[in-house]
């Protein structure tokens, strides 16, 4: 019976006139002709979500949960279709959007989706993120009419960068933790939080780090024998609102009080969500730059 009912309500979907003109943007799967300037966006990425907010696009349809703040004005004028990993197929085809982002988790349902609307993947991830960026916005201005409202997030998310690159310089190296309960993952260069070393300069505490989605499985002992300058620390209980042993809680340890960072008092608990959630999100890496340079800069005032 649900196929059924889903395969009418496609029907009705496909009924509706077609937008005359498109526009070609830069996906992560290449470039993509889709409607230009369309009215009626359902996205299920936290990035773009991010992103789109940023750029001040009005957003027909979110998941929920998404975990993510400063969103507020984005949510109250959205319908709620789903989840990141679930869309509601059947809500998504009464909706009739013009245009549906994916991305990340959501990435594998481009092409359900597509038979509901055109459909991009706008995943941001892997190396240079900070590029991947830049990319996604510059492409959703294209997408929505918007380029100098991306060009001037562009120029700030571009100041920020050398602000906490400024902020970093001479203070040392850092290690980037992720806490999960009781459990450690330590996270390199080349991994999903990289860009803080390589758009930063911050150097590596120990070079080599697996680049695996999950980070390299590390113990207390690791982080002595590392002897970090700045632990930057990111609680994925937190990030998802998970109940779980705080990130603080696990870190107080004699073996990761004898580390420099600790002792220095330079471990740095970073907002969460928005590097798990939302990496990549215009907004989501300002606050983290943000975070960065209250930080580092502190030492530099005195």
């Amino acid at each position: 019976m649900r196929p059924m009912l889903f395969a009418g309500l496609l029907a009705c979907t496909f009924s509706a006139p077609a937008l005359a003109e498109t526009v070609t943007v830069e996906t992560a799967v290449g470039a993509t002709e889709v409607p230009a300037r369309p009215e009626s966006v359902v996205v299920f990425d936290a990035a773009a979500v991010d992103t789109i907010a940023a750029l001040g696009q009005p957003i027909a349809g979110l998941p929920s949960p998404l975990y993510l703040d400063g969103i507020d004005a984005a949510k109250a004028s959205a319908e709620v279709v789903g989840t990141l990993f679930e869309p509601d197929f059947e809500a998504l085809a009464v909706m009739q959007p013009d245009l549906i982002v994916v991305g990340g988790r959501s990435s594998e349902q481009r092409a359900p989706l597509s038979q509901i609307a055109p459909t991009i993947d706008m995943t941001i991830w892997g190396e240079d993120m900070v590029a991947q960026a830049r990319d996604r916005i510059a492409a959703y201005g294209t997408l929505f009419g918007k380029e100098d409202a991306a060009a001037q997030l562009t120029e700030t998310l571009d100041a920020k960068i050398e602000a906490a690159r400024a902020a970093v310089a001479g203070k040392g190296d850092g290690l980037i933790l992720l806490t999960n309960g009781g459990k450690i993952s330590a996270y390199g260069a080349n991994s999903r939080f990289g860009w803080l070393h390589g758009a930063l300069d911050l150097p590596e505490a120990h070079p080599g780090l697996s680049d695996d989605t999950h980070g390299q499985a590390i113990s207390f002992e690791f982080i002595a024998e590392t002897d970090p300058d700045w632990l930057l620390v990111i609680d994925r209980a937190a990030a998802i609102g998970a109940d779980g042993e705080a990130a603080a809680a696990t870190l107080d340890n004699p073996l990761v009080a004898r580390s420099t960072a600790a002792q220095e008092g330079q471990i740095v608990y970073l907002d969460a969500a928005p590097l798990y959630i939302s990496g990549g999100g215009a907004s989501s890496m300002m606050h983290t730059l943000d975070e960065i340079i209250s930080a580092f800069g502190a030492d530099s005032e005195s």
